[in-house]
């Protein structure tokens, strides 16, 4: 008689406690069009006077406005990424708030399990700020840098307040790049 395998029953999604499963989360904050930011920070040399340290760059859709006196910002960070570890110790960072037209430099800095920044950065147009030294998109619509205020845990990830020491619009008549419904979009015109 043959023997014959039995496929595990699917199973169904576990519920937090508060009773919303991971799926329907997800499924439900997708609905909410977010504007899509690079973030930037210059990690420092490791030893005086030894080579330059490395710029580090991540896309975030999770940030906002906080406050306008002072002028306040938040981007939430996966806790222990690269950028969350760096920005615990290097408390400059930037911001670029990105164009539609730079799509392709969203869904770079959105790679996960990347090797280097510094091959994310070739061919990237930007300057560095005057203040927090990290790289600013020169076609962004907006350019933030900042300084870290304070750094609040969340869950699996850490909300990171920051100062804003300057601001530039570049590229201010560009339409803006949003992300809704896990993908990228144009807002039409």
């Amino acid at each position: 008689m043959p023997k014959t395998t039995l496929e595990p029953a699917p199973t169904a999604p576990t519920p937090h406690p508060e009773g919303v499963t991971d799926e329907e989360f997800r499924a439900a904050m997708s609905r909410l069009a977010a504007g899509v930011t690079l973030i930037t920070a210059h990690e420092p040399a490791l030893t005086a006077g030894g080579p330059r340290g490395e710029d580090v760059g991540m896309t975030a859709t999770a940030f906002m406005s906080v406050s306008l006196d002072p002028p306040l910002v938040l981007v939430s960070l996966r806790e222990g990424s690269r950028m969350d570890d760096l920005l615990a110790e290097q408390p400059l960072w930037a911001v670029s708030v990105l164009a539609d037209s730079q799509l392709q430099v969203a869904g770079r800095f959105a790679m996960k399990g990347r090797i280097s920044d510094r091959l994310l950065f070739a061919g990237v147009p930007y300057e560095r700020g005057a203040v927090s030294g990290a790289p600013l998109l020169t076609q962004a619509l907006a350019t933030l840098e900042c300084r870290t205020e304070s750094r609040v845990p969340a869950g699996d990830h850490t909300l990171v307040v920051g100062r804003v020491l300057s601001a530039a619009l570049p590229n201010p008549d560009a339409p803006p790049l949003t992300y809704f419904r896990g993908r990228y979009r144009h807002l039409a015109r």
